[in-house]
């Protein structure tokens, strides 16, 4: 699990610098970093779409998937997650928003494939490159989202080292799911995830895209269907 502590150190890290950097950074200039790397997260979602072999496949599992996650509201259970949070720790951050910032870098560390794969290579080759290459985009940003969000945003370390924690330590097991196609179907999905991830950033929309999560679980078993 090394790749698993160096990201949740790389996390911890770029929030801590983001937040020293929030005190002197103006509003305005805030407001336009944020912009950008909302703009940044749309790119690599759009990139990370193109992946697919098999449009039907991202398209019934995210209408399988919102299904799901509507009906167990994932959403509104990361929101409270967040704001019982933001109750332990309002007075560190009286001014931020807090759940927003602890949402959505959740969102963005965990929703990528080299979440997946970084770990699968962590715990079961002892392999860290992967996940010490995401530690260092983690990092940034966090940095970025915690100079223009707050102190939410270290509290995101804790579900990487959860997620991630888990699938390394289960890495024998998981690496017989994760086949290059389902890998490939996976980042697709994952990928229109980003892209919602962005829209929010942007205000362009508020979608739930945590109600979208189940997608992921969904295109992996309709990847390995289609696959055999």
């Amino acid at each position: 699990m090394t790749g698993t502590w160096i990201n949740v150190a790389a996390v911890l890290a770029g929030s801590l610098v983001g937040l020293a950097l929030r005190r002197t950074l103006p509003e305005r200039v805030a407001g336009t970093v944020l912009q950008g790397v909302g703009l940044a997260v749309l790119l690599i979602g759009a990139q990370m779409s193109l992946e697919t072999g098999n449009v039907l496949l991202p398209l019934f599992s995210l209408a399988l998937g919102a299904a799901v996650g509507e009906a167990l509201d994932l959403e509104a259970a990361l929101e409270r997650l967040g704001e019982g949070l933001q109750r332990r720790v309002a007075r560190l951050d009286p001014g931020g928003r807090f759940t927003e910032a602890f949402v959505t870098p959740t969102l963005l560390f965990l929703v990528g494939p080299m979440a997946i794969m970084g770990a699968i290579n962590d715990g079961l080759l002892g392999d860290s490159s992967l996940l010490v290459t995401k530690s260092l985009l983690d990092g940034i940003t966090a940095l970025a989202l915690a100079s223009t969000l707050g102190v939410g945003v270290v509290f995101s370390a804790i579900p990487v080292l959860l997620y991630q924690g888990a699938i390394a330590l289960a890495a024998g097991t998981a690496r017989a799911l994760f086949t290059d196609p389902v890998v490939r179907e996976m980042t697709a999905t994952g990928g229109l995830l980003v892209i919602g991830i962005g829209i929010n950033m942007l205000r362009l929309g508020s979608m739930r895209v945590g109600n979208l999560l189940p997608a992921l679980a969904v295109v992996l078993v309709l990847a390995r269907l289609v696959g055999r």
